[in-house]
């Protein structure tokens, strides 16, 4: 299964030092049947990028957790076993939340398929829609334009070989 999990730059290169993705649980989004639903499509490589799309907006809430760090959205896309990611049991599925799934323990870095981040361009949107969250989350839809406006981004590919250079 691929699961796509959200970060920041700091958090990549602590991983890049460690070896792994945290400790666990670990927040990710993968192609779930809530997802399906939510998306509307039977289309593996439409439900996947709406997987990393659901990332990237997470990685963009940590990124308004985190004013000190770099604004730019950070994904990681890995390879895990069946059932290794699952929903969380104590939240049940979360209709806000379509595709997001935990995974137990650590993840380790080894187990990574290709890492998409921001261009250098996209930061002063990202930033400007990490600071408008808030905003989107009370309804605002003048906000909603500010975070759609970082959404128009791509996220650029890389290799996993590439980490150090990116952190």
């Amino acid at each position: 299964m691929r699961v796509y999990v959200p970060l920041t730059l700091s958090g990549l290169a602590e991983a890049h030092r460690a070896g792994e993705l945290g400790a666990g649980p670990l927040v990710a989004y993968a192609v779930t049947p809530a997802l399906r639903e939510w998306y509307q499509s039977d289309d593996i490589e439409e439900l996947e990028y709406a997987a990393l799309n659901r990332a990237a907006l997470a990685s963009l809430r940590l990124l308004a957790a985190d004013p000190a760090v770099a604004r730019r959205r950070v994904v990681v896309a890995a390879d895990v076993p069946d059932g290794a990611a699952a929903a969380d049991p104590d939240r049940g599925p979360d209709p806000a939340e379509p595709g997001e799934v935990r995974l137990a323990g650590p993840l380790p870095l080894a187990k990574a398929a290709a890492v998409h981040v921001d261009s250098a361009d996209a930061e002063a949107d990202v930033s400007a829609a990490a600071g408008a969250l808030a905003a989107v989350d009370g309804g605002d839809d003048d906000a909603r334009s500010v975070v759609d406006g970082a959404e128009d981004h791509e996220l650029l590919w890389y290799a996993t070989q590439e980490i150090p250079n990116l952190v």
